[in-house]
């Protein structure tokens, strides 16, 4: 809570911002960082269910907040990733709030939605409703999970086990409608290996459920069950398994479809029109939209800090892009 400053008491930007670095003012054990502070209502003089309080008169201004806290040391990784690869950080940003700039639109998030970006790592779930993220998670199983079930179940390498999950997995035994089988390169000069689909699927099926059940009990968690008019939203390379949509529509009790980044133009847009992207978009959207917009003109004139940091990206993105 805080009292509104100036002459009219009407609330500015630089009010907002005052109360949401009032509510970073909170005990946190000394290997956690703030990520986020998301504003989830403002209240101005006892009135509440306010969105946006800008430009509202009142005396008093008080907030409910959703704070996304991480591990310092996993923060630091990160920071040192992205240095090594020659890279300044401008800021860092929940993978499923990211992900929703790139396969979300505004009216899902006012009907009420659950994003679940099924990654390598972890599965990451978002729920929006009004506008607003109201809770967040992340599940420690994902899609490299399901990689090491069908290497051990089948005694394979792992990059044949994660070639078998992209190009031949199902999630979803029903969705097997061809049963022939798959032929794989045997090791150390040993005879092929021949690999049941079913079989497979068998594999995949029971690791994907886990996550989605695992989802469900964090949604009902949440409190926001009843209120996901728009279902759920998949994405994430996990969501790429043929009838993952189908195995979360039965889980889930609720429909679903698979998000995939849209609402750009451009040179890749062919390529990057897959789930497994949806976060590294996002990032992009999140930039753009949250960039310092009254940046001096100087600063960004030939040889300036800013724009050699630019070109020195797009040198990085043309090499990456000649190396495939």
């Amino acid at each position: 809570m805080i009292s509104i400053s100036g002459p009219d008491h009407e609330v500015t930007q630089a009010d907002i911002d005052r109360l949401i670095e009032d509510c970073k003012r909170v005990a946190l054990p000394s290997d956690r960082k703030i990520i986020h502070v998301i504003p989830q209502e403002f209240i101005i003089d006892g009135q509440d269910g306010v969105y946006d309080p800008l430009g509202m008169a009142g005396v008093r201004m008080e907030a409910n907040v959703h704070i996304i806290t991480g591990l310092v040391s996993a923060a630091q990784n990160i920071y040192k990733c992205v240095q090594r690869a020659g890279l300044e950080v401008s800021d860092m940003v929940l993978e499923p709030l990211a992900s929703s700039y790139a396969v979300l639109d505004e009216e899902e998030k006012e009907v009420g939605i659950a994003l679940i970006d099924v990654g390598g790592g972890t599965t990451d779930l978002a729920i929006f409703e009004e506008r607003t993220i109201r809770h967040t998670a992340v599940i420690g199983i994902a899609g490299k999970k399901v990689t090491d079930d069908i290497r051990k179940g089948l005694g394979i390498m792992n990059d044949q086990a994660e070639r078998l999950k992209k190009d031949h997995g199902y999630a979803f035994m029903p969705a097997v409608m061809n049963n022939d089988p798959i032929s794989l390169p045997g090791i150390g000069g040993r005879a092929p290996v021949e690999i049941d689909r079913r079989l497979l699927a068998q594999i995949i099926q029971p690791r994907m459920e886990e996550i989605f059940e695992i989802a469900a009990l964090e949604i009902k968690r949440s409190g926001y069950s009843k209120h996901l008019a728009g279902g759920a939203v998949l994405t994430g390379g996990g969501a790429l398994v043929k009838g993952t949509a189908e195995l979360a529509r039965e889980v889930l009790g609720m429909p679903v479809k698979i998000g995939i980044p849209t609402g750009f133009s451009g040179g890749l847009v062919r390529e990057i029109e897959n789930p497994a992207y949806s976060t590294a978009v996002g990032l992009v959207y999140y930039g753009l939209k949250y960039r310092t917009h009254d940046t001096p003109a100087k600063t960004m004139a030939s040889g300036s800090k800013k724009e050699r940091s630019l070109r020195g990206f797009a040198g990085k993105m043309r090499e990456w892009f000649d190396q495939l």
